[in-house]
């Protein structure tokens, strides 16, 4: 049996603390902001284009992009 990769056992291990209530939605939106704003520096791709002086069609050839729910973000954590 294959051992789980760090990302799925904390996925894991969230989805069991969100079924038990002990991760309410309040804590989930304080979790996405912490890691999208101070880790990752995720910005939309429009956002990002602003923050940097270049075009929206710049912005889309930044090589981090990742897609969530229908929104592209880029990922800037160098």
């Amino acid at each position: 049996m294959e051992t789980p990769t760090k990302s799925a056992r904390i996925r894991e291990r969230l989805f069991e603390c969100i079924h038990n209530g002990i991760i309410e939605t309040p804590d989930l939106v304080q979790i996405f902001e912490v890691i999208g704003n101070d880790y990752l520096n995720c910005q939309t791709l429009s956002n990002y284009a602003r923050n940097n002086g270049i075009s929206y069609n710049g912005a889309k050839c930044q090589k981090d992009i990742v897609e969530i729910n229908g929104t592209k973000f880029i990922i800037d954590n160098d």
